[in-house]
């Protein structure tokens, strides 16, 4: 039979036909027999105890610590470290196999900085803001998460599809111009925010608790990062005089991700500013009080923002 007819019958490609006969005229039909897969050589394989190791380095450890010459685990620095551990030389397709098979995937990592400290951390969340919780049950206060940002005119969130090697190009006002906001939310969904102008300053954070206690009547407990403008000497003043209707606590040093509010920045500057290009500030003012007015109005995504594992504590 012709190779057409062949591959009809036996349900593979010409090509295949082509190579089953390449191999025969060189080889017989030993050639044809049936062989195992996978490395030829066992130094290639990884033990189930070596396997374990390095899982187990992966997951608890970062390349620094090792000594590796990376910052992030790629599948080089996973290939260095089997080799640097058990001189077993892998291809980095084996190496991303091996990782597949182990349930790890490629994640953008989260960022802590190494001033964080992780007992003050530990205690905010066993101690502290359980504290907290109980007092605001008891007074029946609302817990608000505040946070203050800034937004560039020249920020962009996203990706566009263009032909490879061809980077693509959106269109923008060549000037830079900028804002800022603070905002505060609950776990019940109510957000609260003020977009302005001018710098963060004692005056500004004044400015925004005055419209707070204004709105609600109940009392509030502000949870606020260390900024230098909260800790400031007019803003302990003021909470002095108003302490019957607003307290304010601290979150633990570079800790931003144990702040629900950073989850309505990020939404922001993705959303809000980053899918946009403002010609002006005006207009970049304009947008993030209109998309800030809406979800405002949207009590149920405003909850998700406690969804993310850092800050579930909260929800």
């Amino acid at each position: 039979m012709t190779r057409v007819e062949a591959a009809r019958v036996f349900g593979v490609t010409r090509q295949a036909i082509a190579m089953w006969l390449d191999a025969f005229e060189r080889g017989g039909s030993a050639a044809l027999r049936p062989r195992k897969r996978g490395p030829k050589n066992p130094a290639g394989k990884l033990l189930s105890k070596q396997a374990a190791t390095i899982r187990n380095l992966i997951r608890d450890r970062h390349p620094e610590q090792l000594k590796l010459p990376f910052v992030l685990w790629t599948s080089d620095a996973v290939r260095q470290m089997i080799w640097q551990r058990f001189q077993v030389r892998l291809s980095a397709r084996s190496v991303r196999r091996y990782l597949q098979v182990w349930g790890f995937t490629p994640q953008k990592p989260k960022r802590v900085a190494y001033e964080r400290d992780a007992g003050a951390v530990a205690q905010w969340l066993q101690e502290h803001y359980p504290e907290i919780r109980s007092r605001a049950k008891k007074e029946k206060a609302l817990i608000f998460w505040g946070d203050a940002m800034g937004m560039r005119s020249d920020h962009q969130a996203g990706r566009s599809y263009s032909p490879r090697g061809v980077t693509p190009v959106t269109l923008g006002t060549g000037q830079r111009f900028s804002t800022n906001m603070f905002s505060a939310i609950t776990n019940r969904g109510q957000l609260v925010f003020m977009v302005f102008k001018s710098r963060f300053t004692n005056s500004t954070f004044l400015r925004f608790l005055r419209r707070l206690i204004k709105q609600l009547k109940r009392k509030i407990f502000l949870v606020v990062d260390r900024h230098p403008v909260h800790r400031s000497a007019a803003v302990k003043k003021w909470l002095a005089e108003h302490h019957k209707r607003i307290e304010m606590f601290f979150l633990p040093g570079y800790s931003p991700d144990l702040n629900p509010d950073e989850m309505l920045n990020q939404d922001v500057k993705a959303n809000a500013v980053g899918r946009k290009r403002p010609r002006n500030q005006r207009q970049l003012m304009w947008t993030v009080r209109n998309y800030l007015a809406a979800r405002r109005r949207k009590a149920d995504l405003v909850k998700r923002y406690f969804h993310e594992d850092s800050v579930r504590y909260a929800a």
